[in-house]
């Protein structure tokens, strides 16, 4: 079962980086600080949005945090209720950190918000393929124009309905505009 969209998503210009493969899915990581919060919505929503574009052969979605913290933990509950009191149907989740490595696997890095923007730049950068890779990194909520998607760890359930609300206006968008130019294969 799929949960509703929002039926008015600004249609942001990005453009998204190529495949680096030329065989294989479009690899996409969404992260936040401890992958128990808005990563998983992350990566549900996105996921759902793909399935339903039928695009889930082209395109894979996974999550991680910045911060080691939660590592093994499931998704925060307040995360769970919120996307199944929507209509969506979350996986078994395990809080995982970001690995330096996956910066040459991913085709698509995307930060929740700045902080975590930053500190991928930063892995980047002391891995050295911060040249390599900076235009994978981007900001989730820049491609629907909402900025940074808040941590709502420390608030009650209305921060956890807001961030759903934010994802699925950027999932929208993303899958819509962007996901199926990225996907095409040349030759």
């Amino acid at each position: 079962m799929s949960a509703s969209r929002s039926s008015s998503s600004p249609t942001s210009s990005l453009a998204l980086p190529p495949a680096r493969r030329d065989a294989g899915p479009y690899r996409i990581c969404v992260v936040c600080m401890g992958n128990i919060c808005r990563s998983p919505i992350g990566e549900v929503v996105l996921t759902d949005r793909i399935r339903e574009a039928g695009l889930e052969s082209s395109v894979v979605v996974d999550s991680a945090g910045t911060g080691g913290w939660h590592v093994d933990e499931d998704m925060d509950p307040r995360s769970r209720r919120v996307l199944v009191a929507a209509g969506y149907e979350p996986a078994v989740h395990r809080a995982r950190r970001f690995d330096p490595a996956w910066f040459e696997e991913r085709d698509l890095i995307l930060a929740m918000d700045r902080r975590n923007l930053s500190d991928l730049r930063t892995l980047a950068a002391r891995r050295g393929v911060l040249a390599d890779v900076e235009d994978r990194i981007r900001l989730f909520g820049s491609f629907a124009d909402v900025g940074e998607v808040p941590d709502p760890y420390s608030g009650g359930p209305e921060g956890f309905t807001y961030v759903l609300d934010l994802v699925e206006r950027v999932a929208d968008t993303l899958v819509r505009d962007h996901l199926p130019a990225a996907t095409r294969r040349t030759g």
